[in-house]
């Protein structure tokens, strides 16, 4: 039989990496895994992917790459307990396709690891959780703790997770939890690896039952949390409780815990990202002659010079009176509208007070720059 280049095959040169292995033979992979394959070129697929697995098992494993740069492929051949001749890769797409493997790299791994006849279900991460939470524009100002309530699935403490105190090999696969078929056909001989149906691919059996969470290995919980708001949070964002998701799967990692946050709209302030606009009223006579007005602010009050000869819909800019930067730290401003009220009822002798000011009318000079 003629040797094979592994090396040529994934593209990679001889003092390669374990790394540069790996990502050679997950970009091959994913270009000629059967899934993907033309019709018309299925079979030609199958065998570059079953050419590339090959390589990448003996690669990966020194030992088997240290007699593979010895020897030769050749040494790999011929029923060898060493050798790579009978690996099932139709078992490998299989799983693939099932979703026991996350993806390529989890394939590669499971070539490297050397443990081809004891796989167990990989550890999945659990899903992620969203909780939603309404603050007023004072706590978004300053920040604010919230109580969480959450009712959620956490691994049993007791058991951790399994179900059981007491665990065993399962005799039926001898712990690999997997087991394998072969059926004789026209073909030849065809091997299929699937889930051990007795622990359900554990590679253990429960010699009893925990109490605490009846053997599920879970238990639902209800469970609070207090989260730190920080200053300056605007409506959509979300922060990130780390393992406060759902539970793992096959003793896997939780997921997270978002908590997004809406805040609330002010009745007096309206917010516009860091800044606070405010529109407040004042009278004709504090317009024409000038005052200082207390007006509120998101942290109490402050005082406003009115400079005399105000105009209505003057805006005022009050620096660091606004809300912090969530990042940053710095804060916006505060932007106070004025507008000047008029009266609806005068008393006599405020009227005689009016007309005795005999002001200049204000639209004289301005008709004068249009008609002369």
């Amino acid at each position: 039989m003629a040797d094979k280049n592994y090396y040529k095959l994934l593209g990679v040169e001889k003092n390669s990496t374990k790394e540069e292995i790996k990502k050679a033979y997950k970009k091959l992979a994913l270009k000629y895994h059967p899934d993907r394959a033309p019709e018309e070129h299925k079979a030609e697929y199958e065998e570059k992917f079953k050419e590339i697995n090959e390589a990448a098992s003996v690669l990966g494993d020194e030992k088997k790459r240290q007699q593979y740069d010895q020897f030769g492929s050749a040494s790999f051949q011929g029923g060898s307990s060493n050798g790579f001749q009978g690996y099932d890769f139709s078992d490998i797409m299989s799983q693939f396709r099932s979703g026991n493997f996350g993806d390529f790299g989890d394939i590669f791994d499971h070539l490297f690891s050397g443990s081809q006849g004891t796989r167990h279900p990989q550890r999945r991460r659990g899903s992620d959780l969203l909780y939603e939470t309404e603050i007023t524009l004072e706590d978004a100002a300053q920040g604010v703790k919230k109580s969480i309530k959450l009712n959620k699935l956490e691994r049993c403490a007791k058991c951790h997770g399994k179900g059981a105190l007491h665990l065993e090999n399962c005799r039926h696969c001898q712990g690999s939890g997997y087991v394998k078929r072969t059926q004789r056909t026209a073909f030849g001989l065809f091997q299929q690896t699937s889930p051990c149906p007795y622990c359900h691919g554990q590679g253990e059996l429960a010699q009893d039952s925990c109490e605490e969470c009846n053997g599920e290995g879970l238990i639902r919980k209800k469970k609070e949390l207090e989260v730190a708001i920080p200053a300056g949070i605007d409506t959509g964002m979300r922060l990130r409780v780390s393992g406060e998701g759902e539970v793992g799967e096959n003793s896997g990692p939780n997921g997270d815990l978002y908590v997004e946050v809406h805040v609330n709209q002010h009745n007096i302030f309206q917010r516009d990202k860091q800044d606070i606009r405010l529109t407040i009223p004042i009278s004709f006579s504090q317009a024409v002659l000038g005052d200082e007005i207390e007006v509120p602010t998101i942290n109490g009050k402050a005082d406003l010079k009115i400079p005399a000869g105000t105009d209505s819909g003057t805006t005022f800019r009050m620096r660091g009176k606004g809300l912090p930067s969530v990042h940053q730290g710095e804060k916006g401003d505060q932007l106070v509208k004025v507008t000047i009220e008029v009266p609806k009822k005068l008393k006599k002798k405020q009227l005689d007070l009016i007309k005795q000011l005999n002001e200049e009318k204000p639209s004289s000079s301005f008709f004068k720059k249009f008609f002369g």
